[in-house]
């Protein structure tokens, strides 16, 4: 990087925060897809003017600049793939309000969920958005990628909570959009626009969140299925009966089989679906709704429902479902993790479709995930250094992804698109979505520096050879 370009952004965040060392560089180079790809310096921002003038720099001399938070992203959103500047926002990690009248929280983009959830709960509130990694991921990752998890079913996703941002443009504009008032019809949505963009459009440095009061109590419960159909009929049926569960989680017989010797609850042979079922609300109704999800529940094949008596027991429920993804191991080396969505009534005819593409190809798939809103992640696990492999994982990747569109699906529930799935968009979206999207990209990024190459196709696939060993 020139010289002048690194003095400029030493003057901006000081010299302490702007770094060209190889070992650094590397660390910056990649997330959660393993691949690499290095910048050309790592800046680290304290202050939204900061993060201006950087966007105001690197657009005078058109330097790619790709914000990053924990990097823990599965799809390659935060990877330089075109060099520049790494832009780190985990400085500005403070938790800047909590506003217990009005059930609003706003805070810096380099807050870790989890802080911002014990913080509000501490003061009886609740966030309830919370994905997997929520203990390292931060706040602004989770707008960038409109992140969900389990008690999505309930709850909904991350944009269901942004009420507000404060964002830099890639050209260096401070914008504000929306407020802390619940009801705003002024000029176009531009919160929900940027929610979910992948830091594509802008750099948030405050989000403007809404809490609600915290739920008195919950009841967990994990039920066992002779088959998968009836586990997914059983959460139709639950859903029917009026009852919204904070999580519906399912695991299917290939992640049952993987976990069942490393599991401290007994998951006998004939098991081959399991959901994991909570509940919250006020602690007198909860025993009534557990009665009647179990009544909903047992004409589908349940073979055996563990409800939790303690905090102790839950817990317990809880690790079945934490231990999987470290027992994918002994599967294959190397996993390729991706999260399709169907509508919640066809994820028998998913599962199926999962386990002939399986049969077909000769390789695992592992399936589990968000029961309640259809959303499977789906894990194939396999030796990239057998022959031809990587092309079969490609062509395995190609069928999971047209059978999920194919049953009115979506090639991705909340991990996004960024590189590992630009090659599939246009499974889902026709040319004129394609265009109109990059229109807006083209209206907000005109040189497009910001996070460059990540959604749209940029050209020949990546093979899946490229993929680092995770």
């Amino acid at each position: 990087m020139d010289e002048q370009v690194l003095k400029e952004l030493r003057e901006i965040v000081g010299p302490e925060n702007v770094t060209t060392a190889l070992t650094d560089r590397i660390t910056h180079s990649y997330d959660a897809t393993q691949e690499r790809h290095l910048p050309e310096a790592v800046v680290h921002a304290g202050a939204t003017l900061e993060v201006s003038s950087v966007l105001k720099l690197a657009n005078r001399y058109r330097i790619p600049v790709l914000p990053r938070g924990a990097g823990s992203g599965f799809t390659g959103g935060t990877l330089p793939v075109q060099g520049g500047i790494v832009l780190v926002l985990t400085r500005m990690d403070k938790i800047l309000d909590i506003d217990t009248h009005n059930l609003t929280a706003e805070v810096e983009p380099g807050v870790v969920t989890a802080e911002l959830q014990r913080q509000v709960e501490r003061r009886g509130l609740f966030y309830p958005p919370d994905p997997a990694s929520k203990e390292f991921c931060t706040m602004g990752g989770n707008v960038a990628e409109c992140a969900g998890g389990p008690r999505c079913v309930k709850y909904g996703v991350t944009r269901d909570y942004i009420l507000g941002l404060e964002v830099v443009t890639p050209t260096g504009d401070i914008i504000r959009t929306g407020g802390r008032a619940l009801k705003n019809v002024v000029g176009y949505d531009l919160t929900r626009l940027f929610v979910g963009s992948e830091g594509t459009l802008g750099i948030v440095t405050r989000i403007l969140v809404r809490l609600l009061p915290r739920p008195e109590a919950k009841k967990t419960m994990l039920a066992q299925f002779e088959t998968i159909d009836g586990a997914a009929q059983s959460v139709s049926a639950i859903i029917r009966a009026r009852i919204i569960p904070t999580t519906l989680e399912f695991m299917d017989a290939a992640t049952i089989a993987c976990i069942r010797d490393a599991c401290s609850i007994a998951l006998p042979e004939e098991c081959r679906a399991v959901l994991i079922i909570e509940v919250d609300g006020e602690a007198e109704v909860l025993d009534r709704q557990v009665e009647k999800i179990l009544a909903v529940i047992r004409p589908f094949g349940l073979l055996e429902a563990r409800i939790a008596a303690t905090d102790a027991e839950a817990e317990a429920i809880w690790q079945v479902r934490r231990i999987v993804s470290p027992s994918l191991r002994k599967m294959g080396p190397d996993k390729f993790n991706e999260d399709i969505v169907v509508p919640r009534s066809r994820l028998p005819e998913m599962i199926r479709a999962l386990e002939k593409i399986s049969a077909d190809f000769g390789v695992p798939i592992i399936n589990f995930g968000h029961a309640g809103d259809g959303n499977i992640h789906v894990n194939i696990m396999v030796d990239l250094r057998e022959d031809g492999m990587a092309k079969r994982v490609e062509e395995v990747l190609r069928q999971v992804f047209r059978a999920a569109v194919d049953l009115q699906g979506s090639i991705s529930g909340e991990h996004g698109i960024g590189t590992a799935k630009a090659r599939f968009l246009s499974m889902e979206l026709d040319a004129a979505t394609i265009s109109a999207m990059r229109g807006i990209k083209a209206a907000f990024d005109p040189n497009s520096i910001l996070n460059p190459g990540k959604i749209f196709p940029q050209g020949p696939a990546r093979p899946p050879e490229e993929a680092k060993r995770k």
